[in-house]
């Protein structure tokens, strides 16, 4: 991808699925990319983080100032649901946990590395929201927390995007579908289901999914700003 090469990359949620594989991908074109989660993945450099903490990712993003000089990039892409748990059923603490990573997690990651890419005057972010941001997924799985906070992300990334769009820095978003992760593994007995409601008959794959976040964060989408782009093999079609 044009303009990756040589950019200093922050990925929150670098352990999982997704982030590994965006990891690698960046890597791949040339980024020098620093892993944050609270366990050490496959590529970049790890930086031990809490996402939910606002010392944690204060912290994180100092780190990486001091170690590269400067950040050009980040990816916000921690997540978790819940395992099916019925609205009426849900606690009030699994509903705040889901929200504190989902959406307070992408705040603070956007908040300490926005500052310094509005002090450099460029910057590249893209947070990572989900097809159930804008169309309410529902069956088989019930997951209104989740929902909810993807919907809130998706607002999230539009509202910073209008904000430091004249000052450099480029904020859009990436919906994924499911996806084939550890995180998706764990709901075997549900497969049948998403695969007949996906018009491609199958799951993503994680490279497909850090295809699409690099070529936001690359040159070529330069005019991309508060965009979200859907990658969910067209499940919301039907």
């Amino acid at each position: 991808m044009k303009g990756l090469s040589g950019k200093v990359v922050a990925v929150t949620g670098a352990a999982g699925g997704i982030g590994s594989a965006v990891c690698e991908r960046l890597q791949s074109e040339g980024a020098e990319v620093y892993a944050l989660d609270l366990t050490e993945g496959t590529a970049g450099h790890f930086i031990r983080t809490d996402v939910t903490d606002e010392n944690s990712m204060r912290a994180a993003a100092t780190a990486v100032l001091q170690r590269a000089g400067r950040v050009d990039c980040l990816v916000a892409g921690a997540g978790i649901v819940e395992d099916d748990v019925p609205a009426e059923e849900m606690s009030v603490e699994q509903f705040d946990r889901v929200l504190a990573v989902n959406l307070r997690g992408v705040f603070l990651a956007c908040q300490a590395f926005g500052r310094q890419m509005l002090d450099q005057g460029y910057g590249r972010i893209v947070t990572i929201s989900s097809m159930s941001g804008n169309h309410v997924v529902n069956t088989p799985q019930k997951q209104c927390a989740y929902n909810a906070s993807k919907a809130a992300v998706s607002a999230l990334t539009r509202s910073l995007a209008a904000e430091w769009a004249s000052r450099g820095v480029r904020v859009n978003a990436i919906a994924p579908g499911y996806v084939d992760t550890p995180l998706l593994s764990r709901k075997r007995h549900q497969f049948d289901q998403w695969l007949a409601a996906t018009p491609l008959g199958r799951f993503a794959q994680p490279a497909e999914i850090a295809a699409a976040i690099a070529f936001l964060l690359s040159d070529e989408a330069d005019f991309f700003c508060g965009s979200e782009l859907l990658v969910d093999g067209g499940y919301t079609l039907v």
